[in-house]
Parts: C-alpha cells; sequence; structure tokens
C-alpha cells in the first residue's frame, strides 16, 4: 500500500522554491496589517471573492450557470437545476470555512462533511460517504476519445488511505523543520490521487486548500479566489498535478511540479490582492497620491510604465515629479537606471 510520509520536506527542496514561501510570508504579513487599517476595502474583497470562487471552483468540473444567477444563489434564492444546487452546495461548505475556520480542521469527518453539503441534493446516496466502486481518472481528448489519466485508490482501500493520510500531515504539520507552504500542496496531491469519492473530489480539494491555508495563517482565500486563479491556470495546475502523481503507487513521485504550480497560484493571489485593494483604495484620491500608494503599496519593485499601467489616467509628468519626491525624500530607492530602472519602498 502507498506509504504516507512528508519527512522529505526537510531536505531536498531547491533553494529558489524556498525563497518564494518567504516572499509570499512577507505579503501575508503585509495584508494582515492592511486588512486592519481598511476593513471596508476588504469588505468590498470579501464579497467579491466569494462569488469568484463558487464560479471558479464549479466552472473547472464543467458545472456552470450566469453569474447573475450566482449572486441570487448567494443571497438566497432556490436552486433549479441540478448545477445550481452543486454550486449552492459548494457555496455553503466554503461559506462555512469562512465563519468556522478556527474550529474545523482537516479530519475524515470535516472531509465527508464537505462532500455532503455538496452533494446532498443531487445524489443523497453517495453524498457524505467514500467510493462505493473503483473509479479512473479520464483525460478527454480533443478527438473525442479518451485516456485514463491515472488509476485511484481501490473503493475498499479508500478509509485505511485517508486515515494515513491525515496522520502523515498531522505529524508533519507538527515539525517546524517543514515548511507548511510546501505540506498542503502535497496534501492535496495525495487526496487526488486516493480520489476518495466517486465525484466531487477536485471541489472538495479546493475546499481543503482554503482551510488548510486558514489554519496555517494564511486568509488569503476570503478576499482573493484561489478557486478562480486556478481555473484560469487549469492546464498548468493539472499538468503539474500529472508529473507529481507519477509513479505514486510505488512511492517514487515527485512533488515538486505541483509545490511549484501551488506557490505560482498563491503569489498570483496576493499579486491580485494588491492590485485590487489598490483599485478599491485610490478611487477618491488625488493623482499624485494615488501614484505614490501605487509605490508605497507595491509588493515587489516597478517602473515607471508599470505605474502608468495601473494609473492610466494620470500623466508621465506626474509620475515622474512624484517618484523625483520620494526618492528625495528616501520614501523610496531606485533599483537599475534608465529605462530598467524600477523603484520600491525603502525598507
Amino acid at each position: 500500500m502507498r506509504k504516507f510520509d512528508y519527512s522529505f520536506l526537510k531536505k531536498g527542496i531547491p533553494g529558489n522554491i524556498v525563497g518564494t514561501i518567504g516572499i509570499i510570508s512577507d505579503l501575508n504579513a503585509k495584508n494582515q496589517i492592511r486588512k486592519m487599517q481598511y476593513e471596508q476595502a476588504f469588505e468590498e474583497l470579501r464579497k467579491k471573492a466569494i462569488i469568484e470562487s463558487v464560479i471558479g471552483s464549479n466552472e473547472i468540473e464543467g458545472i456552470v450557470t450566469t453569474e447573475e444567477r450566482i449572486k441570487d444563489l448567494i443571497e438566497g434564492a432556490t436552486p433549479v437545476t441540478h448545477d445550481e444546487k452543486e454550486i449552492l452546495g459548494y457555496k455553503d461548505a466554503l461559506n462555512l470555512i469562512h465563519t468556522e475556520n478556527k474550529n474545523l480542521d482537516v479530519s475524515r469527518d470535516v472531509i465527508l462533511m464537505f462532500h455532503r453539503m455538496m452533494e446532498e441534493n443531487v445524489n443523497p446516496i453517495e453524498a457524505g460517504n467514500f467510493k462505493s466502486r473503483d473509479n479512473l481518472i479520464m483525460e478527454y481528448m480533443p478527438d473525442g476519445s479518451r485516456r485514463v489519466r491515472f488509476n485511484p485508490v481501490k473503493a475498499n482501500e479508500t478509509e485505511q488511505a485517508i486515515e494515513q493520510l491525515l496522520l502523515a500531515y498531522y505529524d508533519a504539520r507538527q515539525d517546524m523543520e517543514i515548511p507548511v507552504l510546501f505540506l498542503i500542496p502535497c496534501f492535496i496531491v495525495d487526496f487526488l490521487c486516493i480520489h476518495p469519492f466517486l465525484d466531487g473530489n477536485g471541489r472538495v480539494s479546493r475546499l481543503l486548500t482554503v482551510l488548510m491555508l486558514y489554519i496555517a495563517g494564511y486568509d488569503i482565500g476570503k478576499y482573493i479566489s484561489v478557486e478562480n486563479q486556478i481555473n484560469e491556470y487549469k492546464e498548468s495546475y493539472y499538468a503539474a498535478l500529472e508529473q507529481s502523481s507519477d509513479g505514486w503507487h510505488d512511492n517514487k513521485n515527485d512533488y515538486t511540479p505541483f509545490i511549484v504550480n501551488f506557490l505560482q497560484i498563491l503569489y498570483k493571489c496576493f499579486k491580485e490582492l494588491d492590485e485590487s485593494f489598490m483599485d478599491i483604495s485610490l478611487k477618491k484620491a488625488k493623482k499624485s497620491e494615488r501614484v505614490e500608494a501605487v509605490l508605497m503599496g507595491a509588493v515587489v519593485p516597478i517602473s515607471k510604465a508599470d505605474i502608468e499601467g495601473k494609473l492610466p489616467d494620470v500623466s508621465v509628468k506626474t509620475i515622474e515629479l512624484v517618484l523625483n519626491k520620494m526618492l528625495k525624500d528616501e520614501k523610496i530607492e531606485k533599483i537599475g537606471s534608465y529605462r530598467n530602472a524600477r523603484y520600491m519602498k525603502k525598507r
């Protein structure tokens, strides 16, 4: 049987990936401070994120309806179609995570609860139960043919596999030498390789991702849709998942491709949060104040062209005046020169 052990995460991870964790951690700390200072702006982001998350996670599985209808469902409308019932179930489970994350943990009962909430109105027999028969992960090819992408754990071995997966996760997250942002994607790979349900595995995995991020101190999923980012880059997401599941049954798989993909998605979420925050917070500010806010809020060095792109209604002259003044006041530092120059808040 497959062995679940994450102790390898203490070593053998490329240094550039480790560095990405430091960047994401800094961005998270920065936004925890912002959240306290700009409550209304973050509330607007929260409302937008729940809609995008429900759309994104379900759209990946081909479960769709209009954005207007999803807004109605979120506000309490009664679902009519099969897809609407699945969408509402996902919304309810996601809301539970956002409101009760401090009281939830990744456990067998929580995993089954998420599945039951999603499926009870469309498949009451299977809802909240592990698969009753073996399943395959299929891929549909452009010519209409199918191929078996992965052969998951057998139905009669699923209960034990989930138990061993959870025990390995609990053990690893208590180990201070194992970065939690490496552990989460490894857990997701293993969960999806087990494929414990006949339907809904992908959606449950995304709910677990958001919950595990909360547990690790990252509430990014509340303000920016992690699911929407996965949906936007789903080709690379599934390619990385397939790479990281190759050799899984023989304990020879390499988690690195999926770890890298996960960190890229997470970084994009923080980048989107930064841009969305700027859009909301700068609506009523003067043009010079908006330029300064973009510079002070940038999470990575940005160029003059980047500022122009973010603030298309602000003249180049105004941007240059603000840049010169902030350099003189030592609020920012200049990296590079001439056309390659970028600017960053002074540390």
